[in-house]
């Protein structure tokens, strides 16, 4: 079999394990998950948003001991939203047509109860690191099921993946954006040793940051990921406004795609349904297990805070980011048949509505997306590697891994890689979920602790102590919680009811 054969088995593969496996098996789990959790993502909102402003605690020499909660929700949208929120979506809708759209929406708001579950527990589970806290799915399978080896074989699968195949991805991603826009000025051929500056621009850039830790990673994000969601979405709303008159017919098309009796006799809202499912899977993660990653790294008070930030986080992707590019495509082409495929039609609507410039504002959206994505990659990445070994060089050889795979991906094909990793992604994302469903009823319980705090008017504080009967849990100790024990005068006596 030829490596071009292996790669067109693999993305049949990837294709049919999503749609009749990974579909049906998140579905089905995502509406058990809002039932058991009283619709926690729908219910709680208010919660989020204060969980997210929520300070991390410090040691006794004043200095941040792990990342905050808003930390840990940048650089897990860091890895969420990449490139797959233009180019993904405006491909989904290439072929799903309009309806796409809401079958977009409508996952997110299910899933995003995964989210919340899978978080929840990361957050429990979570041990202490050298820079941050450290956790995810590998930990709450070591810790939660108690089998460490299939956490070694879950970090491993985790780390070719997310940290290096899908950091490749992003690499060749932003070669193809920037060689885009240069070409409309110059003769590609003229150019051919783009690939290679880029390359070393990139890598040098990825060293700096990653061998930094991921406190350095934390910082470059949160100053990073708003200006690029800023960016993005103030494009969107001006070419919004500029076009308000076309919002209606806009709206409409995505509820009529959605369930026009038609279109379903004729097939149509099955293509809408499979497109706007797998690219609320693939764009928000929820469930997924990679996000967990991150979640485990914030400082918080009790595990179900940054359950909850962390289902903001499905909203902020799917609701917004990815909304935001399927306005963008609708509004220039009403018939999507018109179009070109994916990035080509956000690209000439931004040109359309905006002028010759936009075609450069869009490669350096595209650039800071898919670059800070090779930041949440690594940090997905590096919470498996301190899973398999706590020693620092590792780390070490892993921050410059990482770096290489960035320099390879921006001067050599990675479709192999890239159609490897869709097929492990399937994998991973089904082993995360069994194990979420067989831990789910311990986040159950720690939501039911959380809101009976809130029931009494405190603000939720978690001790391992408080649920002895909940084994191995390394951290949640009065001197993580310590601030928040101060606050509250140290009153930990609370009675924790079984209704919410």
């Amino acid at each position: 079999m030829t490596l071009a054969n292996l790669n067109d088995w693999l993305g049949t593969s990837e294709g049919w394990l999503w749609t009749f496996i990974g579909m049906p098996v998140v579905v089905v789990l995502a509406i058990y998950f809002t039932f058991r959790t009283k619709a926690v993502q729908f219910r709680m909102l208010p919660a989020m948003f204060k969980s997210i402003t929520e300070k991390a605690q410090r040691d006794e020499d004043r200095n941040t001991k792990s990342l905050s909660a808003f930390q840990a929700f940048i650089v897990s949208a860091a890895a969420r939203v990449g490139t797959g929120n233009v180019s993904g979506v405006a491909g989904a809708l290439f072929i799903g047509g309009p309806g796409a759209v809401m079958w977009m929406w409508i996952m997110a708001l299910f899933t995003s109860s995964a989210s919340f579950i899978e978080s929840t527990l990361a957050q429990l589970y979570k041990t202490r690191g050298e820079d941050t806290y450290k956790g995810g799915p590998a930990f709450y399978i070591h810790r939660g099921l108690g089998s460490r080896g299939f956490g070694v074989f879950f970090a491993t699968l985790f780390i070719f993946c997310f940290a290096l195949a899908f950091t490749s991805l992003q690499s060749n991603t932003i070669v193809d954006a920037v060689s885009g826009a240069v070409g409309a000025y110059t003769d590609p051929e003229s150019v051919t040793w783009l690939p290679w500056v880029l390359g070393l621009v990139l890598a040098t850039m990825t060293a700096v940051i990653v061998l930094g830790g991921m406190r350095r990673v934390a910082f470059v994000a949160q100053n990073l990921v708003p200006l690029m969601a800023l960016i993005y979405v103030s494009f969107g709303l001006v070419i919004v406004l500029m076009n308000i008159e076309e919002l209606p017919r806009v709206i409409g098309q995505i509820v009529d795609g959605a369930f026009n009796v038609k279109a379903a006799v004729g097939g149509g809202i099955g293509v809408a349904i499979v497109q706007g499912v797998q690219r609320g899977m693939l764009s928000n993660e929820a469930g997924m297990g990679s996000v967990p990653n991150v979640a485990a790294t914030a400082s918080v008070s009790h595990p179900v805070k940054q359950g909850l930030t962390q289902t903001l986080g499905v909203y902020f992707d799917t609701l917004l980011i990815c909304s935001i590019t399927a306005f963008i495509v609708l509004i220039a082409f009403p018939d999507l048949g018109q179009g070109g495929e994916g990035l080509v039609m956000v690209q000439e609507s931004l040109v359309g509505n905006l002028g010759a410039w936009a075609a450069i504002a869009l490669a350096v959206i595209m650039f800071l997306l898919a670059f800070t994505s090779v930041l949440g990659n690594f940090s997905y990445g590096e919470a498996n590697v301190n899973f398999i070994t706590r020693n620092k060089r590792v780390r070490t050889l892993f921050a410059l891994a990482v770096t290489a795979v960035v320099f390879l991906g921006a001067v050599i094909s990675v479709d192999l890689a890239w159609s490897l990793a869709g097929v492990t992604m399937v994998f991973i994302a089904m082993i995360n979920l069994v194990v979420i469903t067989i831990l789910a009823p311990t986040a159950l319980k720690l939501l039911r602790h959380y809101n009976a705090q809130r029931a009494q008017g405190l603000d939720p504080v978690f001790l391992a102590t408080d649920m002895p009967e909940i084994k191995n849990i390394d951290c949640w100790t009065e001197e993580d919680v310590s601030d928040h024990l101060t606050q509250r005068g140290y009153q930990r006596k609370v009675s924790v009811s079984d209704t919410e």
